[in-house]
Formats: structure tokens, sequence, C-alpha cells
């Protein structure tokens, strides 16, 4: 059995409003689960790789973590069928405490309740810290192993709520 990731990104760069990031992300949403649902695609068999809802990072309306959590479960709640299983969420240029507690915060939104899994798949925001542990140096390597471990820690503790930024080192 296949399982389809759908990746729908509206990308940070540019000067976009968080609101501007709203509208479009839950459109391209469910433009995407029209066509699954078109092709006959089994979305109980599908995961979600979207964008958190943020302003572009040459925008000047900055937002809170709580508004950006509160954005995106609004968009998910608006976008997404309940068939879905899982929602793993892109890191998209976020430095990795806010991808952290971005996630985080939706969880504990969505309480023990939620219609889907919230995840992530993170890549910058999960290996920055061990790249700069390491600096390519072969006496860094333990550091960096412990920085990849730890980050890792916490954002799997962000999956279910119970992350916090005092447990940022």
């Amino acid at each position: 059995r296949q399982v389809p990731i759908v990746e729908p990104e509206v990308l940070m760069e540019g000067n976009h409003s968080a609101d501007d990031c709203y509208k479009k992300t839950s459109e391209i949403i469910k433009k995407c689960f029209d066509e699954l649902e078109l092709h006959k695609v089994d979305l109980k068999g599908v995961i979600l790789k979207p964008n958190m809802i943020l302003p572009g990072s040459s925008s000047d309306k900055n937002i809170s973590n709580e508004e950006t959590a509160k954005l995106t479960v609004k968009c998910l709640k608006d976008s997404v069928p309940s068939e879905v299983p899982g929602i793993a969420f892109l890191s998209g240029g976020q430095s990795d405490e806010d991808a952290t507690a971005h996630l985080n915060r939706m969880n504990q939104i969505l309480g023990e309740n939620k219609p889907w899994n919230l995840s992530f798949s993170y890549g910058r925001a999960l290996q920055q810290p061990a790249l700069k542990a390491w600096l390519g140096k072969s006496e860094n390597v333990t550091a960096a192993q412990d920085a990849l471990i730890n980050r890792a820690k916490l954002n799997s503790l962000a999956t279910v709520g119970k992350y916090s930024t005092d447990m940022e080192k």
C-alpha cells in the first residue's frame, strides 16, 4: 500500500502578511484535497506536509508564537478533512526554537481529541543545531550528535504538547 505525502507549501520568502499566508495556504490545501478526492485517493492514508501560517520573512508585520499556532490550527480545521491521519509540518525557514514552540502550542490548542496527529518533518530546524556544533571538525562529532538528539527530543515533546522553552539549553 502506498502512502501519498502531499506537500503544498507557501514559502516564507516575501513581504506577505500572516493573513495573506492563511488565505493562500487554505486555498492550496483545499485544492489539493479536491484533486485527491477527484482521483479517488484514500484520505485515510495521506500525510499532509504543509507550512505553518507566518508572515513573509521580509514582512514588517511579525506575529507571536501564539498567533502563529492559532492561525495554523484554524487553517487546518477549515481545510483538512478529518479522515487525514497525520500532518507533518515543514519548518520553512523558521528557527529551530520557533518551529518547536509553534508545533507544541498547536498540539496544546487541539488537545487530546485532535482530528489529526500533528508532527514535524523539519530539515533545517532539526539539523541546524547539530551543524552549528559540528562545524566540520571531527573533535565536535559528539557535541553535534548530542545537539541533534536534544533537538529531536524537544520536537518529540512538542508533538504531545509537553515542550517548554525552559528546556532549551
